[in-house]
């Protein structure tokens, strides 16, 4: 034990004495602070420890200063962070009596203060100058500078208000419409569309500053729409039935009986079964296109638009026979079955071929308002 305990010793010095050797400056008044606490009369950590803190409070001051110098508007972050750099080295410090003795470190408490209260005052004059420019892009930004203010020090003056302003004046109100199909057989099932898009649109909070509304909710609170999504469906057939019924005849010579000549020998009588197999495939196709446009209220700019193709079949298959079944082979048995069964009702059919549709206008709706300028 005493053994381990003077090589943990050794290696702790010549560890700060290689951080310091390679300039590391942070890291060897760590250590060497360690050293002194284990073992007070440290020779090396005597020696070095005052240069190591002198030359790190020299790399922190000189890089604060440069700060100071330039035209950085968020200069007071980095340059707190230079500070508490230091003053956790002046904490260390003072953690232990024998580096106390032989070094004097600076109390940064005061400066992290002052740099902390230009950094949020920085933060909240940003946010207010993004305000007064009045559009929705802006207003965003000065909502993260707000935040970040309050996220320096907390209750920051009027911070909190002004990012709830902020939020509230960049925030894009989508109108989703209601959906065009030229057919009034189907509206319902349009409806249901448009309405499980909204839905999921909201659910999923694409973007905390956009909003989607359907177009029957907008009109209904007066909401006057930043961006308005037409949708229009065309091109579509449901319930395009075809079927395909195919004859087969099919035969076998199978033995009837079994004698034996005068020599023993046996003899086979064959006969020819014969049997009808009847295949009958109904496939029901529907498809169709969806348009959509994003435009812009204010101006009648089409932001995004285009064209989503979407499918779906339905298929049925059942086989009978007539005749003799001993004609039919093994696969030909495995065939038999099934019945003729009712495609499903057109507007199930609906929406069984808009549902690749909608897979993919959701998609693309995510995508675009995930990032808005």
């Amino acid at each position: 034990m005493l053994c381990l305990l003077a090589c943990i010793l050794l290696w702790g010095c010549r560890s700060g004495e290689k951080l310091y050797n390679k300039g590391k400056y942070d890291n060897a008044v760590t250590a060497f602070v360690k050293k002194l606490q284990r073992k007070p009369q440290d020779a090396t950590a005597l020696q070095l420890l005052p240069e190591a803190y002198r030359q790190a409070q020299k790399m922190h001051e000189d890089r604060v200063n440069n700060l100071l110098r330039s035209n950085n508007q968020l200069k007071w972050e980095p340059i707190r962070n230079e500070y508490r750099t230091m003053q956790r080295l002046y904490d260390a410090i003072h953690s232990s009596p024998a580096a106390l003795k032989i070094v004097t470190p600076k109390d940064y408490s005061n400066a992290i203060t002052g740099a902390l209260e230009n950094a949020a005052e920085t933060r909240y004059d940003r946010g207010t100058a993004l305000m007064q420019r009045g559009d929705k892009a802006s207003a965003r930004k000065a909502y993260d500078e707000f935040g970040a203010a309050l996220k320096l020090i907390p209750n920051y003056r009027d911070a909190q208000a002004r990012k709830d302003d902020a939020f509230q004046a960049g925030v894009v109100y989508v109108v989703v419409s209601e959906v065009d199909v030229r057919s009034p057989y189907f509206q319902f099932s349009a409806d249901q569309f448009r309405d499980y898009l909204v839905r999921s649109l909201q659910q999923r909070n694409v973007n905390r500053f956009v909003v989607f509304y359907d177009e029957r909710t907008a009109r209904n609170e007066n909401l006057r729409p930043d961006q308005y999504i037409a949708l229009r469906f065309q091109d579509f057939v449901v319930g395009q039935t075809y079927v395909d019924r195919a004859r087969r005849e099919v035969s076998k010579e199978i033995v009837t009986s079994t004698t034996k000549d005068t020599t023993g020998k046996t003899i086979n009588t064959y006969t020819t079964v014969r049997a009808t197999i009847v295949t009958t495939k109904t496939t029901v196709e529907s498809r169709g296109l969806l348009d959509y446009q994003i435009a812009d209220i204010s101006n009648g700019k089409i932001l995004r638009s285009d064209r989503i193709p979407g499918s779906y079949t339905w298929f049925n298959q059942f086989a009978t026979y007539t005749g003799d079944s001993r004609a039919l082979s093994e696969a030909d048995m495995a065939s038999i079955g099934g019945r003729d069964l009712p495609p499903p009702p057109p507007q199930e059919l609906f929406m069984e071929f808009t549902r690749p549709i909608y897979n993919q206008l959701e998609k693309d709706l995510r995508d675009y308002y995930a990032y808005i300028d």
